[in-house]
Formats: C-alpha cells, structure tokens, sequence
C-alpha cells in the first residue's frame, strides 16, 4: 500500500519566526516554503544537493531591501541567503541550507536602451537571450556568450564574470559592466561606477551610503598597497577567476577605481545585485563559419593557434564523444548538412571557426583560411580532413545551437557513470592547452574513464566531463581525488582551475592560487561587506574570524541521495534517475516547445528538471518506509471505502505524494521533453507511472474516468450523433459538466459521421481474406488508413478527403476497423488497461502488417503513441508494425509520381509539439511534398498550442491553456491569412478553433485542393 510520506525536513525555528515576520512586512514578493518548491532550488547543473529553508521571489528591489533590513535584526541575524538566477552552475555556486533570493521570476525587465550611446540597464534577473532579443531591433547584442544563454540571468552571468564562446574579441562580462545597483547586508542600496582617483580622497564624493564609503575607501587603499603582489600572483589568462578581483578595480595608470570590478564574480557573497548598466556591441554586418573536421581530437587541438592567429573571431573545438552523441540527438538534424562526412574518414575531432565584422574583412579572412586549409587537406598535414563554409546566419545559430547542447547531451552516455561537472572549466595559456589536455587525459586514463571534451580553445579553455556514478561510494571518494590532480595540474601550466564557470564550492583550491597573503585580503574584504558570513556563505572566502569554509569538494552530493534508492527501482524509473539539471527546460523563448507548463506558470516545480528532482525524492521516501516501489506499481487499489476516507483526509494529514501530484498534474503530456531535453527525461512516461500508484491510496476525479473512457465510447455515441451533440452541447449540459466532472468546451462528434460519409464506398467494408486474396504484385496499389478517436468521429471529413487524396493519387484505400489506440489511458495513468488495449491494438495491426501494404495514420500523438508508449510497455510483445505518419507515407508516394508546375500557392504550417521534437525533420517532409504539389510551404517554429491532448479542455487549466496559446500562436496566427494556415494535430487545431474563431486546414486537404487543380 503507498503509505503517507513525510519529509521530515522542517524550517528550522529562526527561519519561520523570520518568514513570519516577512509575511507582516511590506514585502511584496512570493514566500515558498513548500517542500517542493525547495527541493527544486536544492540543485543546480552541479551533482550538489543542499536543501534551502525558503525559496524568496522578489518583486522589485525595494523587497530585497526589506528582506536584509529585516535580517539585520538581532533576532535574525543567524539567518543567511543566496541570490539566484537561472540555476545553471556547476559547482554549486548559488546552492545554500538558508534562504533562496531568486530573482529571475519578477525582476527580469529590460529597463532602458540607449542607442545612441550604446548601452542598456537590465535587472539582475533577465535571461541573457531574452535581453538580446529586445537589442536586436537597435543593432546590438550583450556579447559575452556561454551555452545557457536560453535560461542563465544577467546577474548570475555578472556573479561568475561569465563568457564562452568568442571571448578574445568580445571579453567577459566584467569588460561590459559600466554600473551596478546592488543592496548591502545592512539592507542599504550602493550604486558602483568607475570614479577618478581623485574623487577618493573625500567619501562624500565616491556614494552618499556611508557602508558604501567605507567598502569603496578600504578596497580601494588596500589593491592599491598591493598592486605589485597582485600583478605578480595573478595568473596571465584571457579568463578571469571568480573570487576577487583584485586585479582589475584600478586601471592601470591607477588613475580610475570601479568597486563594480569587485562584486563582479564574487558570487553573490558580498551583495545582492539588482540592476546593470551594461556597454553592447555592434551586430556584425557579416558572419561565416568554417566547419574544419580532423583525424583526432588532439590534431584539432593542436591546430587551434594557427586558427586564432587567423584572427578568427571564435575558435570552438568538440571531441568525436560530443559529435557521437549530437548524432542521435534532435539536434543533428539541424547541422547534418553543414558537418557532412568525410568519405572514407572517420571525424574525431571538430574545430568550429567564426569570423565576424565588415563584409570585405570577413571575406579576406575567410579565404586566407580557405587558401591554407586546401593546401594543408592536399597535403594531408595537421590531420585535417575536409571542412565546409556557411555564411548563412541560421545556419551559423544551428551549429552553435548544437555546441550549446554539448553540456547535456553527455548526460545521455549510456551506463551508470554520466559525464558530470567538478573539474570542467579548466583555463591555461592557449599556447600551452594542448601539452596540458595530454596530460589531462593520461590522469583520466590513469583512473580508467571516459570523458567528453568540448570548449574554447581560442581561450585556452577546454570542458573536460569524466563520467563517474555519483550513487558509487568509491566514485565519489575519485572525485575528490581528480579534482586535488587537476587543480595542481592547471598550475603546473600557469592556469586556473575555475576559468568560466565560477568557483561554488571549490573555494578550498584559492590559497594555493592566491597565496595566503592576498588570499587574507580575499578574507578582509569578504569581512568588510558581509561581516557575518551571511551572503552566500561557505563560498570563495569566509571573514577571517569565522572559521574555515563549511563547503567543498566533499559536500552533500545529490548521489548521496540517490544511492538510497535501491538499484532495480533506479532501472524502472530511468527518466527520473537521468535528468542532470542541466536546465534547458527552463528555456525562457515562449516559441521553444519545453516546457509549457513552467513557461505559464514561471514555477520550477512546474518543469522537467523540477517534476525529475520530486520523483528523485519520492522514490527515496518510500525505500526509507520499507516500500518495494516496483511491487506497488502491479498492487491492486485500496477498497473504494478507504479511498473516500484517505481523500477526505488530504487536506487534514501531510503527504508528500500531494505535492508530487501538484506538480505531475500540471504536465501537458506534450512529450517536448522527450525530445528536447538532452538526456530525454520523459516526464509523460513517469507521471503515468506515479498516477498509476497514487491513485491506489486517493479516489480519482471524475475528469479521469472520462477520458480514459473516451474511445470506447465513441463508436456507441457515433451511433447517434444529433442526440449525443444536443445531450452534451446545450448550455445547461455543458454549466453541469463543467460543474460535475470539471470538463469544458467538449467537441461535437462529426455530422454526417465518418460511417455516413463513405456509405458505398469502397474503401469500407474491410475483409482480411479478400486483402490477402490480392496479388503481391498488386499490394502495393493499396494503402490502410488507420484510423485515430478524435479525426474519425470528431472530424470525420478530414478523413474522407484523406481517402478522395490517396484516390487521386491513383491509389487504393482501405479504411482499417476503428481500434483504440489507448493513449488516453496512458496519460491519466490507467496502466493496466493501457497495457490491454495496447495489446489487443498491436495483434491486430501486426495481423495487418503480414499483407505487406502501407497503414497510414493522420494525428501525430496517437500515431507516436505505436511507436513508444507501445513499445516501453509491451517490450518484444509490442511486435514489428509500423504505422507511418502522412508525411512519411507520402514522401515515398511521390517518387513515383511527376511533379506538378509551380502554383502561386502558398501555406504556412504549425507542427503538433509530439511531432516535432519526436521527428524533427517533419517541416522539411512537408516542404518537399508541398513543393512536388507546386505550392510553397513555410514552416513556423512556435511553442505549445495550450490544448494537448485533452488538457486545454479540463476547467482547472483553462486559464492557462489560453495563456499559452497567446503566448506564440496567437500572434503569429493573426498575421497570416486563414485559408493559408495548416495545423496538423488534431488538438492544435481544435485550440485554434476556440480561441481564434475558425478551424484551419490540416495538410491533407491543402494538398487534395492541389492535386484537383
């Protein structure tokens, strides 16, 4: 029986007298102190785990200011906080056992552009693409780069003194901050800009917040007294390192001081930063990458220099275990034309070469490169194989679209040890990388792992992920080891452990970096801005009268967790197990397709990554019970009695499985993550899995029983269309489903039905013996449509011009026996009876399969649904099938078939979310076909429509079902003519019916218009 979790994690008594305190105070923002809603914000893109009292969500700066005011306190003073952004470090850098300060929810606004000036003032928490998209318009671009551009904020990147890819020409973000507004411990607000030495000597001149004078007077005295040991202990890189920069708050004639040079990169341990003037950089006129392929990573290596002596504008190099990985990723179908192979080679390393500026200057440059690469090929020197040009800019975005993706597609190495992040931001002088990447390797070799390498070669900065099992005790304790090999190896070479990434809890490595007499300066002024160790404390430095770091290396690791979940239980919920928290779920763009639900509701619980980390601790809390997950997924439900009596019950007795449920019950079942996410966490599959379980202790909603009920209801109400439309459809009819079971805007069944529609047609009246009566030679004139629930009795005139198409097409259609498909069951969780229909479903299409004719299926989803949900639950039983989508079918089809003249026909087509992260090269099949039809087709790339299946149509999602369908389709939809638009599934077109007033076409009907012409 699934027993009542608890936790057992309350807040400590301080934090609750405090968060009460808060709740009475002026403060606007959001409090979180659900469970849930912590145990999100206890991890990031590191393998860390510390679990937060609260997470906070401030709506401006004046809440922060209330927030630390109040902690300034006596009564508070032992409660600490970190500032948060998109979540995206590797090493634990915003990670805490106190209070979250996420910024990115509210204050994420593009506060002012000036052009002409060429600057801009954002709040701390706008993403970094998002504050691109608004400068587009004004012909710039922040351009300090990195592969989380799509969810990591301005204030973390500023926090990290972040860059990537490009940083020799376009800097780190310290070389673009002008100013900062951030608020002290003290609560009060300090504003930093450069200011002439001269200013220094009375405080009133430098800021009117007298802490401020103080921090600005004493920084400023001391870099001073130390400028010789700083330039001396430094290390010579491009990159800098987090943890301070004592280095650059003076320029070099020592004629101007910027205190914004300290807090930037320091991690959030000495403020909080709200606001950011940054300088922005001119979009070149003119782009072009090289593609160069190469015998071995380390011929790439080694060719790196040569490339940037090219004077290129990025240098980006990836291993053949990235390039191996991205080619069974949805992201290869993107970049497979521009990486074509090499014949007769095998590509194990890839250098991708940027240049960027003026036209005629990028048109030099590339054919200086082009000029030696040829020769080089001819001469089979530095092992390079072949390379391959393009100057087109969605193309260059492609490739580095794929780069970006390199992170989490080494979380899908097959095996228990993952590629992690510890030791994967190493920075050493270019010149020395690749003597230093051999050595590297030979201590990889030396433990026996593997590892994926990828990075900045340019900058002497290469990402270096050995895969470790972090639920392996002994695997944790190597971590440590490598880690202590790698931080001396990197200054053997001049370089610096952390070079991009931030320090986190590798804070212990800075003496040794620093010596220990700067690093007491570190200590001091940690000590003058946060004399308490409250800031994010246990990172970079400690005040010096408060004892040593309290975390590093060894910290609480989220394997530490994991490893209590037992093995077998680990095997059967493997997306749960997977998710690396690389975070691309929190993709900010409304247009990506994951994940909806976190993009609607801003709330991490509400993605991927946040359901993931839940179920992670689910299945922990239930081994702790002594429950054998696996037996409980097959145990029957409780008596019906014992159900009403746990329910009535939830709101009185505490169970974590409510909060799971919260979170699982706002998936869409898109399936996005599925495809998108780098390691394809399928939260569909294990939400399934879990509502399975749950609903054994608690009564199901009505809603649930309707839906799974659906398709075999349907042929009974078919029966009697008029009365079942005029039962459901009247006003007092739908106010009491609505009511009752919390259903609304249900479709009417089609009129005339699918039945009526083809009364004497030949393609009914299937006969199994009469099919295999038929020739070999003549099975392939013939063409089974299978048919879908929702087309076939919901819009059953789609289906008759589907057959009318495969006619005019000079073939002969079959309508196939309607058969559930089951996948409502699936997604409400009725496993044992998805498991029955499925079966009894994949017998009579492998029946089918034996005539050797295509079957052809219309919806995407339910057609997907053969191929996975079929296969995960039925294994060898599922049997060798295959229903082929539309476009699939027809790409075969017009083979054969000539080609029409060119019509001033044009469409636009919006995918289904299913279809196009499951087969990504959808738009293009349908381009091709359109244009063999003599008609132009564009592909629009949006995010979910907000139906889903029947999610858009349950009551308690309405509001944010409509949110999402003006959050993209709304928009674009309005700018296109209507008879122009084609929508393919069937759900996205019953959205667009409700929500803009008229039902567009699916493919199949544009393409029969075309063929009577």
């Amino acid at each position: 029986m699934l027993p009542l979790l608890s936790h057992q994690q309350t807040l400590e008594p301080v934090y609750l007298a405090y968060l009460d305190a808060l709740e009475q105070s002026e403060y606007s923002g959001d409090i979180d102190k659900r469970y849930s809603a912590r145990l999100v914000q206890a991890t990031d893109n590191s393998v860390y785990q510390f679990l937060p009292q609260a997470v906070l969500y401030p709506k401006n700066q004046q809440d922060i200011q209330i927030a630390l005011t109040l902690a300034a306190t006596d009564a508070f003073r032992s409660v600490t906080f970190s500032a948060r952004g998109g979540g995206t470090g590797t090493n634990g850098q915003s990670l805490t056992h106190g209070l979250i300060l996420d910024v990115s929810r509210y204050m994420n606004r593009v506060l002012e552009v000036n052009a002409e000036q060429g600057w801009v003032r954002v709040e701390a928490g706008v993403v970094k693409d998002a504050l691109n998209d608004a400068l587009r318009p004004h012909g710039f671009f922040f351009s300090p780069d990195l592969s989380t551009s799509n969810r990591a904020t301005i204030g973390g990147m500023i926090n990290t003194d972040a860059s990537g890819a490009g940083s020799l020409v376009y800097g780190k973000t310290s070389d673009h901050v002008l100013a900062l507004r951030s608020v002290l411990i003290d609560g009060s607000v300090l504003d930093t800009h450069p200011l002439d030495a001269g200013l220094l000597c009375n405080p009133d001149n430098v800021s009117d917040n007298p802490l401020g004078q103080k921090l600005i007077s004493a920084v400023a005295a001391v870099c001073r007294e130390k400028r010789t040991q700083i330039e001396n202990q430094f290390p010579k890189l491009n990159r800098f390192l987090t943890g301070y920069d004592l280095k650059h708050v003076w320029n070099d004639n020592l004629t101007q001081f910027d205190l914004s040079r300290i807090l930037t990169g320091s991690e959030g341990t000495l403020a909080v930063i709200t606001e950011a003037k940054l300088n922005l950089t001119p979009l070149p006129t003119e782009r072009a990458m090289v593609n160069i392929k190469y015998d071995s990573f380390q011929s790439a290596l080694r060719h790196a220099p040569s490339l940037v002596a090219a004077r290129a504008t990025v240098v980006e190099t990836v291993d053949s275990k990235v390039l191996n990985l991205a080619r069974e990723d949805i992201v290869w179908h993107s970049v497979s034309d521009l990486i074509q192979e090499v014949p007769g080679k095998v590509i194990d390393g890839l250098n991708m070469v940027e240049f960027a500026g003026d036209t005629v200057e990028v048109e030099q440059k590339l054919a200086s490169l082009e000029a030696v690469l040829t020769e080089q090929i001819s001469k089979g020197e530095c092992g390079v194989l072949g390379y391959q040009v393009t100057q087109d800019k969605p193309s260059i975005e492609k490739i580095y679209g794929m780069r970006k993706k390199a992170v989490g597609l080494l979380g899908a190495t097959k095996g228990r040890r993952k590629p992690i992040a510890f030791a994967e931001d190493t920075a050493v002088p270019p010149e020395k990388l690749a003597d230093y990447i051999m050595e590297f390797r030979a201590v990889l070799d030396g433990h026996n792992l593997q590892y994926g390498m990828f990075g900045h070669v340019d900058a002497g900065v290469l990402h270096v992920r050995p895969a470790l099992d972090m639920c392996d005790v002994e695997d944790e304790k190597l971590l440590r080891v490598i880690s202590d090999q790698v931080a001396a190896l990197t200054l053997k070479y001049g370089g610096l452990m952390w070079g991009e990434h931030g320090k986190g809890v590798r804070g212990e490595y800075g003496p040794s970096v620093f010596g220990d007499e700067l690093y007491g300066v570190l200590q001091d002024i940690k000590g003058l801005f946060d004399p308490d160790n409250r800031l994010n404390p246990g990172k970079l430095v400690a005040p010096k009268h408060t004892g040593a770091l309290y975390y590093d290396i060894d910290s609480a690791k989220r394997g530490k967790f994991d490893r209590q979940i037992p093995i077998e239980v680990r095997d059967a919920f493997p997306d749960v197990m997977n998710c690396n928290g690389n975070g691309l779920c929190f993709n900010y763009s409304s247009y990506s397709p994951m994940c909806p639900s976190f993009k609607v509701t801003g709330d991490r619980v509400q993605s991927p990554k946040g359901r993931a980390g839940l179920m992670r601790e689910w299945l922990r809390l239930l081994e702790a019970e002594g429950v054998d997950v696996n037996a409980l997924a097959k145990a029957k439900p409780l008596g019906l009695l014992q159900r009403v009596q746990n329910t009535l019950n939830a709101q009185r007795d505490y169970d974590y499985s409510h909060e799971v449920m919260e979170s699982l019950k706002g998936c869409l079942a898109c399936k996005a993550c599925s495809g998108q996410c780098p390691v394809k966490v399928d939260v569909p599959k294990f939400r399934a899995q879990f509502f399975n379980i749950y609903y054994q202790r608690y009564l199901r909603p009505a809603k649930d029983y309707l839906v799974a009920g659906i398709e075999d209801s349907l042929p009974l109400m078919a029966a009697a269309p008029r009365l079942t439309n005029f039962a459901a459809q009247n006003p007092l009819s739908q106010w009491v489903i609505k009511k009752a079971i919390g259903y609304v805007d249900a479709p009417a069944l089609s009129v005339p039905t699918l039945k009526q529609r083809l009364d004497g047609h030949a393609s009914r009246g299937y006969d199994l013996a009469a099919l295999q009566a038929i020739p070999e030679e003549a099975r392939s004139q013939f063409v089974l449509v299978v048919q879908d629930p929702f087309n076939s009795f919901y819009d059953s005139g789609l289906v008759l011009r589907f057959i009318q198409l495969i006619e005019k097409l000079g073939l002969k259609p079959v309508l196939l026996p309607y058969k559930p498909n089951g996948k409502p069951t699936h997604i409400k969780g009725f496993l044992d009876k998805f498991a029955k229909t499925a079966q009894s479903s994949a017998d009579f299409l492998n029946q089918v399969h034996k005539l050797g004719m295509p079957m052809v299926g219309i919806d995407p989803a339910l057609v997907l649904c053969y191929r996975d949900e079929y296969r995960e639950v039925l294994g060898a039983n599922r049997g060798h099938f295959e229903v082929k989508l539309a476009n699939e079918w027809l790409l075969n089809v017009i083979k054969d078939l000539p080609a029409k003249a060119p019509q001033d026909k044009q469409y636009t087509w919006f995918s289904h979310c299913t279809e196009s992260t499951a087969k990504p090269n959808t738009a293009k099949e349908w381009t091709k076909i359109f244009a063999h039809f003599g008609a132009k087709l564009t592909a629009v790339n949006l995010g979910c429509c907000g139906m889903a299946g029947t999610y858009g149509h349950e009551a308690e999602n309405l509001e944010r079902s409509k949110a999402l369908f003006e959050m993209s389709w709304q928009q674009t939809l309005a700018k296109i003519e209507q008879p122009q638009v084609l929508v393919s599934g069937y759900s996205c077109r019953t959205q667009v019916k409700r929500f803009a007033g008229y039902k567009p076409k699916h493919p199949l009907e544009a393409l029969l218009e075309l063929a009577n012409i």
